[in-house]
């Protein structure tokens, strides 16, 4: 099997592909490092027979007509993630999020076979809970309103750029026939290596530099947090089954919804350090819940394996080093 990993130096990319190397796949990685990280991990992981590396910024339409055309598995994963590069480099998040994809589409129509896999995000849908209020689903399912609630908010680039992505997805699969392509959304994949700008590893950073007071902003919001091994395996899945072609399917938990608070202190249990805790405002546009309904990925099988105690505690040992 041969398999295109767009991100793939990236946090979910790099962990996806090594899942997909182990089972015996040729793989490339395809990265430009403007997020992805060109650490001793992947070095050391490029060095396997059946990997491979590309380096390419795909908002450049010049570097498709070298790319090979007989991939039998893409993985679109490469985006600007991370709160903090919302807000700070919103215009970049949106050139890579929509240029990038159109141009993948663009050759994926013209490369003759395999399936082609887009992964969008949660932050799609973020601003329908303020819509629908308490007729919001909490677990969400896949066909809930994709809505952002404030245009001129820099937090929804992200968000912004995913929907006009799926939205090419959608029109792309119907101008050109195209039976063999999924959307998925992750929600809330954490674990080693994925980067500073989230919360678990901003947490562990204060922790390890004992700060206290220890500022948590917002703090009520509650999420639903997946580790990164059962997220690529959940990956893996959607990639695999034909029933998943031209649909949606969200990729996360929808047990252990725990608040942020609550998160904290449950890594202040992992590592003896309990500071006095200073609690904020949370940030504008901050959503207050977030839990998708996993149904169609238990339907084909998905069973997370890492609770979320158990996770946490690899990700905070993982960082404690870094740190």
């Amino acid at each position: 099997m041969k398999t295109l990993v767009t991100g793939g130096a990236g946090f979910i990319g790099f962990h996806l592909g090594k899942f997909l190397a182990d089972k015996g796949y040729n793989v490339t990685l395809l990265d430009n490092f403007a997020r992805g990280s060109e650490d001793e991990e992947l070095k050391q992981f490029l060095e396997k027979d059946n990997v491979n590396f590309i380096k390419a910024d795909l908002t450049n339409t010049e570097f498709f007509s070298k790319l090979d055309r007989e991939y039998d598995q893409i993985y679109h994963l490469a985006a600007i993630n991370g709160t903090e590069n919302f807000y700070n480099i919103p215009h970049k998040v949106l050139k890579v999020g929509i240029l990038g994809t159109l141009n993948m589409l663009d050759w994926f129509v013209n490369s003759g076979k395999g399936k082609f896999l887009f992964s969008s995000s949660s932050e799609t849908y973020a601003g329908a809970l303020k819509l629908l209020g308490d007729k919001f689903p909490v677990p969400t399912p896949e066909e809930v309103p994709l809505v952002i609630d404030n245009p001129s908010n820099v937090r929804w680039s992200y968000g912004g750029s995913k929907i006009l992505s799926e939205i090419a997805v959608h029109s792309y699969s119907k101008a050109f026939n195209l039976k063999n392509i999924s959307i998925i959304r992750y929600h809330n994949i954490y674990g080693p290596r994925m980067g500073y700008e989230h919360v678990i590893p901003q947490f562990v950073e204060r922790i390890i530099k004992k700060k206290d007071p220890f500022e948590i902003f917002g703090g009520q919001e509650t999420r639903t947090f997946c580790y990164i091994d059962d997220g690529v395996k959940a990956t893996n899945l959607v990639m695999e089954s034909d029933i998943t072609n031209n649909q949606t399917v969200h990729i996360g938990r929808s047990d252990e919804e725990i608040k942020i608070i609550d998160l904290a202190n449950m890594l202040f249990d992992i590592s003896g350090f309990h500071p006095h805790v200073d609690i904020k405002p949370a940030p504008t546009g901050c959503v207050m819940r977030r839990c998708p309904d996993i149904s169609k990925l238990s339907a084909l099988g998905y069973r997370p394996k890492i609770s979320l105690k158990e996770g946490v505690t690899k990700t905070y040992e993982w960082y404690k080093n870094k740190f």
